[in-house]
Parts: structure tokens; sequence; C-alpha cells
């Protein structure tokens, strides 16, 4: 039976230790994650330009403020961080909300963001990701604990893209089509959590999807849906080159 998050957080009271993922890989953020404050729920997105971010069509982000070189969203003091407005946001036109096909947006900032260390862009891929590919996933995570602040724990997972076949064994009831990847190990959910939606999943150092979908905790290697940024190449770069 599933521990109940009450019990967790008192265990982890009484021994004054807070553990999100004890398989997760520590480490600075990397440079192309962006973190999407809003006055609802945050997102994840990743810069592809100096004026554009990507994410998930299926993030709602009023009063939206995108921050880049952040490790540790609750903490104003941290050094290297550039927070910047935006101009406009663009759903992919095919996207509708009863549906996880063309979920993804981007998001035009009102100025060009300062490259360096800490803030880079991301290079889209030139084909398609195969099975077995190892790639990166990275998203903040919540303490289960004390969720009303931001998330402060950056996370990435190393795991593999996946078979159609063990998609669909996954998620039985999602159409999964050939404009997705999935990435993953476990089908379903181990225990609770609460991660930030839209993470990437990045393999041999390019972005190849942005995930759609989980039912679980994919800092925690559970099976994610994600949308094949390949398949979106022509979009993204006409959009970008249109506005």
């Amino acid at each position: 039976m599933m521990q109940s998050l009450y019990s967790m957080c008192t265990v982890k009271m009484q021994s004054g230790v807070f553990v999100y993922n004890s398989d997760h890989i520590a480490g600075p953020t990397p440079p192309y994650l962006v973190f999407l404050k809003s006055d609802y729920l945050p997102c994840t997105g990743v810069l592809i330009h100096p004026l554009w971010v990507i994410t998930s069509a299926h993030c709602n982000l009023p009063k939206l403020r995108v921050i880049l070189g952040v490790t540790n969203p609750s903490d104003p003091t941290e050094n290297n961080v550039q927070v910047i407005g935006y101009e406009k946001m663009i759903h992919h036109p095919l996207f509708s909300v009863s549906s996880i096909e063309h979920d993804l947006m981007l998001i035009k900032l009102k100025r060009k963001v300062e490259l360096n260390n800490y803030v880079k862009p991301l290079d889209f891929p030139q084909e398609m990701v195969s099975q077995d590919t190892m790639c990166t996933v990275s998203t903040w995570a919540y303490n289960l604990c004390d969720v009303a602040k931001d998330p402060d724990s950056l996370q990435n997972v190393n795991i593999s893209v996946i078979s159609q076949a063990e998609c669909h064994n996954a998620y039985k009831t999602q159409e999964i089509t050939d404009k997705m990847i999935c990435v993953g190990i476990v089908p379903g959910r181990r225990l609770p959590c609460k991660e930030i939606s839209s993470a990437p999943a990045v393999c041999n150092g390019v972005l190849h999807g942005i995930l759609a979908y989980t039912d679980g905790c994919i800092l925690r290697a559970d099976v994610g849906i994600y949308t094949s940024i390949f398949h979106y190449v022509s979009w993204i770069e006409s959009t970008i080159q249109n506005n």
C-alpha cells in the first residue's frame, strides 16, 4: 500500500532529511533550461534562440515571467539569473486541449537574453531519435512536505527512448502517434511527487522532446509521452522567421 503523504513527511521531518529522488543526478541547471513562472502553475521551457523559448501548449501561464540561469526558483538571492518578460505566445495551430497531439508553444521574449555559461540555446534535431537512445530529462521538483513555495530541487535523470509498443503497453488509453516519442522505464505511478510540467528530453546534446503527458513521475523514470521536436522543426523555424 502506498505510504501516505502525511507519514512520509513525518518520517522525513524526524530524520531532518527531505528526499526528492534518491536516484536523481545532482548538478547545475542545464544552460538551456527555463523556469516559466506565472500566477497559475509554472512550467519548464527550453531556450532555442536568444529571443525564443519552447514549451508545451497545455501550459497556462498568466502574467508570465521567464527566468533563465536559475537552479533554485525559491531562492531570490541566486546569482546568474535573468528575468525577462514576453511579447507573445504562439500555440501550434493544430493543438487542442482535449488531446496530447501537437502539444507545443513558442514564447517570444521582450528582449534577447544575455548568452553566457549559464544561459545558452539548444539545437534542434536533424533526424528522428532511435529506440534505446539515452536522454537527459530535466525539471524542477517541489518538496512534498512544503508545496506552498516555489520548487527548490532541480533534477536531471538519464533514461532511454522506448518503442511505440512498450509505450502503448504503458498507456493503453492514449493514442500515441508517430509525432511522439516515449522515454522512461517504469509504466505507471510509483510514489507521489510534484514536479514541474513540460520537461525536455535532450538526447546526444539535442532537443528531441517536450513532455506532453505522464501518469507518474518522470524524475523517477516513469514513462512519459513527449512531442517529437524533429517533426515540428519546420513549424518552429517558420514561426520564428515570421514573428
